[in-house]
């Protein structure tokens, strides 16, 4: 899938989790290098969501090893996973209501990269709202802050599952352009889980299909968006 000479930031071999007695995810592999972007696509309810929730802590391991930086991690707890330099944008984002813009994003702060001037610059809006409570803002200012909030963790990897989720087209754009500065200009690891298997492949290097908990398809994106019959076929068919 990518360079085997890179260092991979990022192990799954054999990973079987999921929730209670419900096995989700069945022998999942996969290898993303430093500073690698991969997509995970599929339908609906074939885990994908899983698979990044397993990632950071929030499912249940049946069997198998999550290496990260080099560091087995699959025992660690979700916090620990966080200071090690694992940052998760959930799909249901989580602010605070009752927190101003500038608190929610305080609240997640540490040393790093990525203080509170680096996030505004890159969501001038945020900073535009700062003072409002997190339940004044709109759809896609609540993402911008999810996101947000995350980088103020200065993360090595970057979790986004489905950030552009019915938003509207401007701000899909813009969160686009975000996420693409954030692989090719900030050397960040990132992990996109989308819908639109175009929007993620535009802007990833690999790719990664799932289907019923297991993987179909890996390779690289550009190749998969060139080939839209066999991404139909991936996508539809199963």
């Amino acid at each position: 899938m990518s360079d085997p000479s890179l260092k991979n930031v990022l192990e799954l071999n054999d990973v079987w989790a999921g929730y209670a007695d419900t096995v989700v995810l069945e022998g999942i592999n996969l290898k993303l290098p430093d500073c690698g972007s991969l997509a995970i696509l599929g339908r609906n309810g074939v885990g994908k969501t899983t698979l990044l929730a397993t990632i950071m802590g929030h499912t249940q391991m049946k069997s198998g090893q999550i290496n990260f930086k080099g560091q087995s991690i699959e025992k660690a707890p979700i916090y620990k996973r966080s200071r090690l330099g694992i940052g998760y944008v959930p799909q249901t984002r989580d602010i605070f209501p009752s927190l101003t813009v500038a608190e929610n994003l305080k609240v997640a702060q540490r040393p790093g990269r990525w203080p509170l001037e680096r996030v505004y610059d890159l969501f001038p809006r945020l900073s535009e709202r700062q003072h409002n409570m997190g339940n004044q803002l709109s759809g896609g200012e609540q993402q911008m802050l999810a996101m947000g909030r995350a980088l103020m963790g200065s993360p090595d990897l970057l979790l986004l599952d489905e950030p552009m989720e019915g938003l509207a087209p401007i701000i899909v754009e813009m969160l686009l352009r975000v996420i693409e500065r954030l692989i090719k200009e900030e050397s960040l690891s990132v992990i996109l889980v989308e819908q639109s298997a175009k929007l993620a492949l535009s802007v990833t290097q690999d790719v990664l299909v799932l289907s019923r908990g297991q993987i179909i398809h890996q390779g690289q994106s550009e190749a998969l968006l060139s080939n839209p019959d066999l991404l139909s076929q991936l996508i539809v068919a199963h």
